[in-house]
């Protein structure tokens, strides 16, 4: 199902994929440390309601956000229901166009049955690879290739298994995926086939929103909810991941919150360049939420 509002991004619409914005992005946060500050320089409401944000590409000045609603939240089974630890629940996925100001533009209604769940996404210049899984772990998922003009929507790969991430690995010519928490990865050929399944060395965060950089690098955003005596922290953090190893070259914690109390970085993530710097921006609360912008120094 797809709403269209008054404008949406053109074909004449300047982009801004992996050939134009990534080299600087995957050198700079190279040598980002803990000691580096994050200085928000922008606070723009979205002007909808977003449900639960999961991932987010920019395509010139044109958002594009997955989301999704929950209409009836996933119950846990003790003992395990038909081999799972939860029930599927129901809900919607959606694709959301947004602009600069935060007004929604159009809003793509993605999955079918209880496969609603989108997650964290990419665009390598020309299409959106879209994971859309059930709301439960070790269940299943198709990924979706959409045109970012026309909305045209493509079923890529079925995935026996919640895929919660997904890169396009162009310099490759493969995908990567990452599951329920990112502790598996997944590698794919341009075609579909698997060619790689291995645990995720990393333990610091759970990746939630991941994009490809030039230099076959990707950044991955992520939180991880600590128990730190009796309180509950939640810990957000970026790893620059290169695509030939699986391995992090360099992670970072990002410890800012947003006034609900959220990590910056517990979903949507956008790396980019600006003046030399780097900015990164995110949509880390549910339901009425603000695109921040911060830059690093």
């Amino acid at each position: 199902m797809l709403t269209l509002a008054a404008t949406a991004l053109t074909a004449g619409s300047s982009a801004a994929g992996p050939s134009t914005r990534d080299g600087d992005p995957a050198r700079l946060l190279a040598s980002v440390s803990r000691s580096t500050t994050w200085t928000q320089t922008s606070a723009v409401p979205l002007k909808f309601e977003t449900y639960h944000p999961q991932g987010m590409v920019r395509v010139g000045d044109h958002y594009f956000m997955t989301s999704v609603e929950v209409l009836s939240a996933p119950v846990k089974c003790d003992p395990a229901c038909d081999g799972y630890d939860r029930t599927p629940g129901a809900g919607v996925g959606h694709l959301f166009e947004f602009d600069a100001r935060g007004n929604l533009l159009r809003d793509l209604h993605l999955g079918a049955g209880t496969v609603y769940h989108p997650g964290g996404f990419d665009y390598d210049g020309r299409y959106l690879w879209v994971p859309v899984a059930e709301y439960r772990p070790n269940s299943r998922a198709t990924i979706y290739r959409i045109d970012p003009v026309t909305f045209a929507v493509q079923p890529f790969l079925q995935v026996p298994d919640h895929i919660g991430g997904v890169v396009h690995d162009v310099a490759n010519n493969r995908f990567l995926g990452l599951n329920w928490g990112a502790r598996t990865f997944y590698v794919w050929g341009p075609s579909g086939q698997l060619q790689r399944k291995t645990a995720n060395p990393e333990q610091f965060v759970d990746f939630q929103d991941c994009h490809y950089l030039q230099y076959a690098k990707a950044v991955c955003g992520g939180v991880a909810s600590l128990a730190v005596g009796s309180a509950s922290v939640q810990l957000g953090g970026l790893s620059l991941l290169d695509l030939h190893s699986l391995d992090a070259v360099n992670t970072v914690p990002l410890t800012g919150l947003t006034p609900a109390g959220n990590s910056i970085t517990r979903n949507p993530v956008w790396l980019a360049t600006e003046g030399g710097s780097l900015t990164l921006q995110v949509v880390p609360d549910d339901d009425q939420s603000v695109l921040y912008t911060y830059r690093a120094g």
